[in-house]
């Protein structure tokens, strides 16, 4: 097939669909990052090489066993997969490795890939059997991310281009989640069995690319280096190279940006009226909607907060525009819940209000015999996220509790709810935490079953009636039915006293328009594979 073959786009509608991507950090870049400039202090510039700043640093490129959106954001240059996501602002997916796909039934999906498409290192040509063994070891590996994959019985393969795929159930997210995103990436089977003897997780050391870039360099916490991959049939990619650095701080990316270090970045909203007034020369700015999630947890297992009074009054006690306008700069709105406006479940309203209420917090607080009481917040060393635990801070000992700040790095921060990890867990009292999602409200709820409690649940909240409508409501065709089951979901989460939900955010980015024209999904995630040189 030609080159203008292959960009013939089969798009469909995605709508209102969802689900979260993991956010965690890399501090240490911030700092090289903040004291030398980045283009002296790791390389020099040649050829179309296009240097991008991501919120943090790489830790898995297999795409059968990844967790965060900054991997998927690399996998996809280097990676074909079934469909992916159309870039623009509406929710759309078109083919990429699939020549066809059609969903015959609610539980098979037939699909034909694209001739030639070949695997780097001599593994020869993607077939159907490199997507069967891609998807199934997901669930045969007990993968974090099986929920992508939800009812994924089995993979047949008709032909050596041809498959089905097989559900033993209807799987509403199937074309918003599994097949656009992360999970949907495709792995030579012949390069992970000889990598890894089980077919498991090859975690940072990819054995063969199929995209049109591969990794050549990753540097921890430094840099990653993306080259074109010699092998690659597809249209041409825009960049001779691609270089990521890693910056939790967008403060840090800023002064980057300004210094001619890098060449895109996100941008805070609290610089954004600033940006907005005084762009640095030859810059493009663009706002898009965010599908982050911002709240403060309460840990459900911690002794000091077993009285859902307590909960009750830091829940009232918590001024949401306040905290915003601090952290945000009033560039950010409050959310209702863990489910962005235009996805199916959003809600209209939260059970308490934006404003929340002083009084009624000081009475559940005296209800709960805890006036005085101290309790220790958890939040990342962030600028914005240090400015919302400061702000919560004060507002609680305004009614009479006495909150201590533990301020950490991104390594220690985003494992300490896991059991795995040790026994931290324990210690968590409140927390400030930030989830992202793609377009389908599984995305979000996925995290707060029983079955994620010590994993990524770290309130520990674990609900029945919630565990059943999250898997129920996988199925559920009528948008409005399956809104009210995500709504019923986040009262149970706000009921239970664990969530003060904040924001969604936003998603501004910048770039130097000389040197990029950039592509985005609606959320405003890059898209580097189709970033063209200007």
């Amino acid at each position: 097939m030609s080159s203008e073959q292959q960009n013939q786009p089969v798009t469909g509608r995605l709508g209102a669909l969802g689900r979260r991507t993991f956010l965690k950090a890399g501090a240490t870049a911030g700092v090289v990052a903040a004291t030398l400039p980045i283009s002296q202090a790791i390389w020099a510039q040649s050829g179309k090489v296009l240097r991008a700043r991501a919120y943090a640093d790489l830790d898995a490129l297999d795409p059968g066993f990844y967790q965060n959106a900054y991997n998927v954001d690399v996998m996809n240059c280097i990676y074909s997969k079934l469909v992916r996501y159309k870039s623009g602002r509406e929710w759309d997916w078109e083919l990429e490795a699939a020549e066809e796909i059609e969903q015959v039934d609610p539980t098979h999906i037939r699909f034909k890939l694209r001739p030639g498409i070949m695997f780097t290192g001599g593994y020869g040509e993607m077939t159907a059997e490199d997507v069967k063994f891609s998807f199934e070891r997901v669930i045969e590996h007990d993968s974090p991310i099986k929920g992508d994959w939800g009812p994924l019985d089995h993979v047949e393969v008709t032909d050596k281009y041809s498959g089905v795929i097989v559900l033993k159930e209807p799987f509403q997210p199937l074309w918003s989640i599994t097949l656009p995103y992360g999970a949907g990436h495709i792995v030579s089977k012949k390069a992970v069995t000889e990598a890894v003897a089980d077919g498991g997780s090859f975690g940072m050391e990819p054995p063969a690319f199929s995209g049109p870039y591969v990794l050549k360099e990753w540097k921890p916490d430094q840099y990653v280096h993306l080259t074109r991959n010699p092998e690659w049939t597809g249209p041409e990619p825009g960049f001779d190279e691609i270089r990521i650095i890693p910056m939790d701080d967008d403060k840090t990316a800023e002064i980057a940006y300004e210094a001619g270090d890098i060449d895109y970045t996100g941008i805070s909203l609290a610089s954004l009226d600033q940006y907005k007034n005084d762009l640095p020369d030859e810059t493009a700015l663009e706002e898009y909607p965010s599908l982050y999630y911002v709240w403060l947890g309460q840990n459900l297992d911690n002794p000091e907060l077993q009285d859902p009074n307590l909960r009750k009054a830091i829940q009232w006690a918590i001024n949401v525009p306040q905290v915003l306008d601090a952290a945000y700069f009033g560039q950010a709105q409050p959310s209702t819940g863990i489910i962005a406006p235009g996805l199916v479940g959003h809600r209209e309203a939260s059970l308490i209000p934006p404003e929340g209420d002083p009084e009624k917090a000081r009475e559940f607080l005296k209800q709960a015999g805890a006036e005085g009481k101290r309790l220790t917040l958890e939040t990342l060393n962030a600028s914005t996220w240090k400015t919302i635990a400061e702000v919560i801070q004060a507002q609680l000992a305004q009614i009479g509790l006495d909150v201590q700040i533990n301020v950490q790095d991104s390594g220690s921060f985003w494992t300490m709810g896991m059991e795995s990890e040790g026994e931290r867990w324990k210690e968590i009292q409140l927390i400030v935490n930030r989830f992202s999602m793609v377009p389908d409200p599984y995305y979000a709820t996925e995290w707060f079953t029983c079955e994620q409690v010590g994993i990524w649940n770290w309130e520990r909240f674990c609900s029945e009636e919630f565990d059943r409508l999250h898997a129920e409501a996988v199925t559920v065709t009528d948008s409005a039915k399956r809104a009210a089951m995500y709504h019923r979901m986040q009262d149970l989460m706000e009921e239970s006293g664990a969530y003060r939900f904040l924001t969604h955010e936003g998603s501004p980015v910048m770039w130097r328009e000389t040197v990029v024209e950039p592509s985005h999904r609606p959320d405003g995630r890059p898209l580097y594979r189709h970033f063209k040189p200007v």
